[in-house]
């Protein structure tokens, strides 16, 4: 039985767009609500989303080759895609900082609630990285069936057929 899904990219996308939807939602409140180590939990998640966003470029290089293709339409938007995808990574990093710094300036009132309102920016920033790259990857599945011919392969191989959903595999 394979517990790690093949191909990855599909399967760790999510993560980070929900950890830096969330994380941004909670560094616009820690602007304003500075209690109950909101900057703090702002900064958790933008970590992670950041970390997550790592895993999702490094899983889609790996699985990039997976799409390949002599269109030139094809080429052009997975390029567009990971180049989205790379700024997306580049700016979650500067907003996981911001929100960091948020809470290592929580001593001086009026320097944390700058650096928060910067990791609130810059975390509507990532957001927007996460809907263009998102929008990319979208066209190339859902107009170009792009990996979906690689789904369905390794749905239809015999082992797949035969994995764990068998009554007797334990």
């Amino acid at each position: 039985m394979t517990v790690i899904p093949n191909p990855l990219h599909p399967a760790i996308v999510h993560f980070p767009i929900v950890l830096l939807l969330m994380g941004m939602g909670v560094a616009l409140l820690a602007v304003f609500w500075r209690k109950h180590h909101v900057p703090a939990l702002a900064a958790v998640l933008l970590v992670l989303g950041a970390l997550g966003t790592w895993a999702a470029v490094e899983s889609g290089k790996s699985d990039g080759g997976l799409v390949e293709s002599s269109s030139l339409e094809l080429n052009a938007l997975v390029d567009a895609h990971e180049t989205w995808a790379k700024r997306t990574l580049a700016i979650s990093i500067l907003a996981a900082f911001a929100a960091g710094g948020s809470v290592l300036t929580a001593r001086w009132p009026r320097i944390a609630r700058a650096v928060a309102i910067v990791a609130a920016a810059v975390s509507m920033g990532s957001v927007y990285g996460i809907y263009e790259t998102g929008h990319r990857g979208g066209a190339l599945v859902y107009r170009h069936g792009a990996g979906v011919e690689f789904a369905a392969n390794q749905l239809s191989t015999p082992a797949a057929k035969t994995g764990s959903r068998e009554p007797n595999a334990d």
